[in-house]
């Protein structure tokens, strides 16, 4: 138990930097994309699938960074809103993936002319500015399968990572535990620190035992 209470000396985690995971900036780019997307290939009235769409794709990218501010305190809370984050994620996939097929177009597949160029594309392309000059020159289809592609990708990721954090709460424990092992670490250190102490107190007075001796001989042999 001290030896896991060395490892845990704060009750606090290390914030994640989302902005630096990569499925965080998909995200950003699926949000921006389905923005456009709804505003000119879904009719302006009395069609909710505009908020919806919208909707989900905010919610995918916002609980990921609810969920990375919350996991300093609670890897819990932060493992429970990455899970809608993905949810969201897929929902809004549902979402693409109906309108193509209600509105007579093609779903890229394996095999597609343009499937493998979409693919590498989204693989190595991360951040709005590599996207938003095409907002307004891609088709709905182009659009649509790109966002696919997209969805897909997120989904993947954030399936390792939250299997990562899963293992992580295992080994570390929730709130509670690091708390317990922080005061275990603050004990430990004070036991470590009271017998440092000790250990050079008995060696001052050997040291000062053995003063006194070399003194009483000096004068011994003075007399």
């Amino acid at each position: 138990m001290e030896q896991e209470a060395k490892k845990i000396e704060t009750v606090l985690r290390k914030q994640t930097n989302w902005k630096q995971l990569w499925f965080y900036q998909k995200t950003v780019v699926l949000y921006q994309l389905t923005y456009v997307f709804t505003r000119r290939f879904l009719p302006a009235y009395g069609d909710r699938t505009i908020d919806q769409m919208v909707q989900a794709a905010r919610s995918g990218k916002q609980n990921i960074v609810e969920g990375s501010a919350d996991g300093v305190t609670s890897m819990e809370l932060e493992l429970k809103l990455l899970n809608v984050a993905r949810s969201s994620i897929q929902e809004l996939l549902e979402d693409y993936e109906d309108y193509l097929p209600s509105h007579k177009l093609t779903k890229w597949t394996q095999g597609h002319p343009r499937f493998d160029t979409m693919l590498k594309y989204c693989r190595s392309h991360n951040f709005v500015a590599d996207y938003e000059r095409f907002f307004n020159k891609w088709t709905d289809e182009e659009a649509a399968n790109t966002a696919i592609t997209l969805c897909r990708m997120v989904d993947k990721m954030m399936m390792s990572y939250q299997k990562k954090k899963e293992a992580e709460f295992i080994t570390e424990g929730g709130i509670r535990e690091r708390m317990t092992a922080a005061r275990l670490n603050y004990r430990t250190n004070q036991r470590e620190a009271i017998d440092a102490l000790q250990r050079q107190v008995q060696q001052l007075i050997t040291e000062n035992n053995l003063l006194k001796a070399e003194i009483s001989r000096i004068k011994e042999e003075n007399k």
